[in-house]
């Protein structure tokens, strides 16, 4: 018989957003160790189709893929997860859970650092750009203002870090995965820090350096961060799909659209042919190109 777990019991959510704000609050006194000008606000920004386009986990497979760690056929499921994601606009929990623990399976038995140092090298050679200019400089104006600036994202913590680290901001919050004398077990600390986990995470995080919501602000691309969107004092849609843009609307929430250049490209390749192409970039010559190439 499934049973609910009492209030005072700890579920792997509590588990999730206690860890990432743990995570993230170590990760952020070796980035900012000052004290911000304004203490009691914040901004959160989501990564995937908001600061960056398309899903930062598939470019980090894609680079681990370069440098041997698994195959084609391994990669074929980040690609195809990934195109959907870029054509769509549209964040599947269940597709994004499983390229996490995907992942996750790759790295299992790998050391953290080796990780984080090919993290970075991946960053620069396939995230760096890919970053929103206009999200990016919305991010600087909540640090000219003072604003301590966290990502907030399903991408394991170490990858997040690496690119709160790169934009200049504060830290991040991401899924914690568990190690063992500094190697991955493969398991997760919790959940995901997905939807409501993302909620969990700022308000734990929140909690701890006293932060006050009513002064904070979030910023995603999916209806799925409605609950972390909806906790803070001022919210907004960012490259939204269209069931945020539609909840944005009905709350009267600020929208901002920074895929001109993406939804140009969209027009001008028929869907077929757009997948053909993505899907056979994403192989890089190997076994993909030839299985998709005559889409």
């Amino acid at each position: 018989m499934w049973l609910r777990p009492r209030k005072d019991e700890p579920t792997d959510a509590d588990a999730a957003a206690d860890a990432a704000a743990t995570a993230a609050l170590k990760v952020a006194a070796q980035i900012s160790p000052k004290a911000p000008p304004d203490p009691t606000a914040a901004a959160f920004f989501d990564v995937d189709n908001t600061m960056m386009a398309g899903a930062s986990i598939f470019y980090f497979a894609r680079g681990l893929a370069a440098r041997d760690f698994f195959d084609s056929r391994d990669l074929l499921k980040f690609g195809w997860q990934h195109v959907s994601y870029r054509l769509r606009g549209l964040e599947d929990p269940n597709g994004m859970h499983n390229a996490k623990e995907a992942a996750l399976a790759f790295v299992a038995g790998r050391e953290v650092d080796e990780i984080v140092r090919y993290g970075e090298e991946i960053y620069d050679e396939r995230m760096a750009e890919q970053i929103y200019s206009g999200t990016l400089a919305l991010a600087q104006q909540h640090l000219d203002a003072g604003h301590r600036v966290w990502l907030v994202t399903a991408t394991p913590v170490e990858l997040a870090s690496i690119i709160a680290r790169r934009l200049g901001l504060t830290g991040a919050l991401g899924t914690v995965s568990e190690v063992v004398d500094g190697r991955y077990t493969g398991h997760l600390v919790g959940d995901p820090l997905h939807g409501p986990g993302k909620a969990a995470a700022v308000r734990a995080l929140a909690d701890r350096e006293h932060l006050d919501l009513t002064r904070c602000w979030a910023y995603s691309d999916s209806i799925n961060d409605l609950p972390m969107l909806s906790m803070v004092g001022n919210p907004v849609a960012v490259n939204p799909d269209p069931d945020l843009k539609t909840a944005a609307k009905e709350r009267d929430w600020s929208i901002k659209d920074f895929r001109t250049a993406r939804k140009a490209a969209k027009v001008g390749i028929p869907t077929a042919a757009g997948l053909g192409a993505l899907a056979g970039g994403v192989a890089a010559g190997m076994a993909l190109r030839r299985r998709y190439g005559e889409i």
